[in-house]
């Protein structure tokens, strides 16, 4: 599957214009959408069916998943559960003329990041739209400040990485000697060559970059 991996519609950022994509088996309502999004310079592209969706080629951009509850073979809710499964984590909407409380409540806690009923109010629907290719966006940035930082990281001699953890935990040169078992220079050293390697500005600009870094790396 490809990307399931300021703007007129909200959007902030520049990786590249956002897209919808919007999945319902209804022509008329995908039709109406479309038109709607296209309106206010929103690009999306549509489907019919959620399988459609899983052999397509999607770009890889951000984007946001709208989606019917009910359709032939896998429903909204299967999508969105699949999806999860796969680690692709596009925000969704749903937007359904058949949804009831269990549905939502079901959608949201797998994060679904707005449930709306048809029809809908096209300042509702606009907002949802881009309130999830926001968070598209912001997850997408997010995800390259940490390849970047874990392959600053892979530079590092084990010593070094030994160095990092401690300095992250808070503990002072003299202690990290003690507990290294190896001078308090020697320390130094290996923080200084530590702290260029990432790139690192200042304790607090390395506390911030190691936060995108797994636990047990920092």
């Amino acid at each position: 599957m490809g990307a399931l991996d300021s703007a007129p519609g909200g959007f902030s950022g520049s990786e590249g214009s956002p897209i919808a994509i919007l999945v319902d088996d209804d022509t008329e309502v995908r039709d109406s959408l479309e038109e709607l999004l296209n309106s206010v310079g929103i690009e999306s592209i549509s489907f019919s069916s959620t399988q459609e969706v899983l052999d397509a080629e999607l770009p890889d951009r951000p984007a946001c998943l709208v989606l019917d509850v009910r359709m032939p073979g896998l429903s909204g809710l299967d999508l969105q559960h699949l999806l999860l499964t796969k680690g692709i984590q596009t925000p969704v909407v749903f937007l359904t003329g058949h949804g009831d409380i269990a549905m939502s409540v079901q959608a949201m806690k797998a994060g679904a990041v707005d449930f709306l009923t048809k029809p809908v109010r096209d300042q509702t629907f606009l907002d949802a739209i881009s309130a999830a290719v926001n968070a598209d966006i912001a997850r997408r940035a997010a995800a390259t400040v940490s390849r970047k930082t874990m392959a600053l990281y892979e530079t590092l001699t084990p010593r070094e990485r030994e160095v990092l953890r401690f300095v992250v935990s808070g503990a002072m040169n003299k202690q990290i000697a003690f507990d290294l078992g190896i001078s308090e220079i020697t320390v130094k050293l290996h923080r200084s060559n530590m702290m260029k390697k990432m790139n690192a500005r200042s304790l607090t600009h390395l506390l911030s970059a190691c936060q995108s870094l797994p636990a047990e790396m920092r």
